[in-house]
């Protein structure tokens, strides 16, 4: 197992008094969240789009694969057994397919950063682990991709957006 896989596999600390080493930049270094997250995941997620920086990339569809695990506080699906009270995947799925269809981006750097905020917006994520995968990119290679992970609260050009919009709010 690679260093990406053993830091991506790792368990997340049960608490505050882990006895588990922490390392600068892992989840344990970090303060402890103030709330457990529980994870929904989709696996293996397979849609079509044009994506890639190569001049033949940029005229047919080509498969990406997605690994997703979202984070929420403590579903109420667990004790409801309703699926209002959790992320719906079939719902998830279509908006997947839609954003392939429509991202303009050529980097999968990019369509992750774009999968992460939809996750975050439209499901109510509170962080969330992006894995895409170009399974056809090259022949002596089974997969080229990227894995990111975002928090609620913490995504590029959000806290902007709020502070632009109470601008001007409470008179001077």
């Amino acid at each position: 197992m690679d260093r990406i896989d053993t830091a991506r596999l790792a368990p997340f600390p049960s608490g505050p008094n882990t006895q588990e080493p922490a390392i600068a930049g892992s989840p344990q270094s970090r303060p402890a969240v103030a709330q457990a997250l529980d994870i929904v995941f989709i696996e293996g997620f397979v849609g079509q789009t044009v994506i890639g920086i190569d001049a033949p990339e940029h005229h047919a569809p080509q498969p990406v694969r997605m690994d997703l695990a979202v984070g929420v506080p403590m579903l109420k699906a667990c004790v409801t057994d309703r699926i209002e009270d959790t992320i719906n995947y079939a719902e998830v799925r279509g908006a997947l397919h839609a954003l392939l269809a429509s991202h303009g981006v050529e980097l999968l750097e990019a369509l992750a950063e774009k999968v992460a905020h939809l996750l975050i917006r439209d499901f109510g994520a509170h962080w969330v682990r992006v894995s895409i995968a170009k399974p056809a990119k090259f022949d002596d290679v089974t997969a080229v991709g990227v894995t990111i992970e975002r928090r609620r609260g913490a995504l590029p050009g959000v806290a902007g957006t709020w502070a632009a919009l109470g601008a001007g709010l409470v008179p001077n």
